[in-house]
């Protein structure tokens, strides 16, 4: 029988809430876009988009 894995980006016993960042990048090698994913703190979204202009 096969098993349900739900997964969840919020931790009940925390209150900190997560915003999931989805980049577009050129690729130097190919000239293709590849799409970078991170999950960061709310908090750090502006510090984080901001480190890579």
């Amino acid at each position: 029988m096969a098993k349900k894995v739900v997964a969840t980006l919020k931790d009940p016993s925390s209150q900190k809430n997560y915003a999931k960042i989805i980049r577009t990048i050129k690729s130097e090698k190919t000239g293709a876009y590849v799409f970078k994913e991170e999950i960061v703190l709310l908090d750090e979204v502006k510090d984080v988009l901001a480190k890579t202009k």
